[in-house]
């Protein structure tokens, strides 16, 4: 079969069994597969594929038929347009996280010499926040602390590849446990789902300690937060639009709003001491 021809199948495939992207799905997988950039792709259709190449390919297919994230099956996830690698050990990164990064980034530029500002990353899973707040604020020293040892394995890893890896400094721990402030800034994308949530494979089958929290950690979080920011300081929480009317923000902070994802639902929390 040609390029195109395994792609078509591949794509009505993926359909079926229940991808939300599957065109984009199976291009990712052939070009990890024949070890091609994805725009190779499209400049190949006409190629013939032998069965030594297809091997492979019906298997991460089927694999991805049956829920398995397309990070877990080819190692990797683009987020704030850098690499990351990513394990079944970690939350797979996903783009409206993006958000918090952004805001983050852009209230560090405002406050001028990045070098001199301290963040806190709360539950730093795969680390991209820590890292992307790292690549993009030069100088500013991030803590990215997490309970599970393997995840901070990986974040180091991604530390390291993406150059940053003498200003995020892991720290293994319960939430606020292993840190010491004070901090300009706290930032997390905690556990927030509901273990009753019904959910599709692909998340389910992703770490249950980086899924299944609710609101209660979320509020933990806010709670501890003010004692460790410095006067002036921000908290920036990614959260789901359910846990709304249970968030407890505390009076110690002067302020707070929100902020809509990609998809216009009110995503991220930002308090303000």
């Amino acid at each position: 079969m040609t390029l195109i021809e395994v792609l078509r199948r591949a794509t009505g495939y993926l359909e079926l069994h229940g991808s939300s992207s599957p065109r984009l799905d199976a291009e990712v997988l052939l070009a990890f597969a024949l070890r091609l950039r994805r725009l190779d792709l499209y400049l190949q259709f006409e190629r013939e594929l032998g069965e030594a190449e297809l091997v492979p390919y019906r298997e991460l297919t089927a694999r991805r038929g049956r829920g398995e994230p397309v990070a877990y099956l080819t190692g990797h996830r683009e987020f704030m347009a850098l690499d990351f690698e990513v394990t079944p050990d970690v939350l797979v990164p996903q783009p409206d996280t993006e958000v918090l990064v952004q805001r983050a980034v852009e209230w560090g530029r405002a406050r001028g010499d990045s070098a001199s500002l301290r963040f806190a990353d709360v539950g730093t899973g795969s680390g991209c926040i820590a890292v992307s707040v790292a690549h993009y604020l030069p100088g500013a020293v991030v803590d990215a602390s997490d309970v599970s040892a393997a995840a901070l394995a990986v974040a180091g890893i991604n530390a390291a590849r993406l150059g940053v890896g003498d200003r995020v400094r892991l720290r293994e721990g319960d939430l606020t446990k292993p840190l010491e402030g004070p901090y300009d800034a706290i930032v997390a994308n905690l556990p927030y789902l509901s273990p009753d949530a019904a959910l599709p494979a692909e998340v389910t089958a992703q770490p249950a300690l980086a899924l299944f929290g609710g609101v209660k950690l979320i509020n933990r979080l806010l709670a501890a937060a003010p004692a460790l920011l410095a006067p002036g300081g921000i908290a920036l929480l990614e959260l789901d639009p359910s846990v709304l009317e249970a968030l407890a923000v505390p009076a110690a902070f002067a302020g707070w709003k929100l902020h809509r994802d990609l998809g216009g639902h009110e995503r991220v929390l930002e308090a303000w001491t």
